[in-house]
């Protein structure tokens, strides 16, 4: 299993980002894909999840109405578009099967102006 989130990067208050999460390794079309976040000094936040066929999703309190979660199943692939960011956005992101104990790198996102 490989999972390599991308996307991250500095962005003023306000702002979007969209991260994007390539796998391989498994039958990606076969689960469901979760979107988690750390911030330092605080523990792993599950922020979205979406179902394996792409009709469901589930938000966060905190990213609801924020945060879209999306898959392409043809290019084993999840994204997560990030609007309104705020200070309290900033961790790093990480994406995850569900069920699946395997972990990317993640990507950084820092929210600051």
């Amino acid at each position: 299993v490989q999972l390599v989130e991308s996307g991250g990067g500095l962005v003023q208050p306000g702002g979007s980002l969209r991260l994007s999460c390539a796998a391989s390794g498994f039958a990606f079309s076969s689960y469901a894909m979760r979107w988690f976040r750390q911030a330092p000094r605080k523990e792993r936040e599950l922020v979205a999840r979406i179902s394996s066929s792409g009709t469901t999703t589930y938000y966060g309190d905190s990213v609801e109405g924020r945060f879209t979660v999306s898959r392409d199943n043809t290019k084993n692939a999840a994204y997560l578009q990030m609007n309104s960011l705020g200070p309290d956005d900033t961790a790093v992101y990480y994406c995850n099967g569900l069920g699946l104990g395997d972990w990317g790198q993640g990507t950084q996102v820092t929210v600051s102006s």
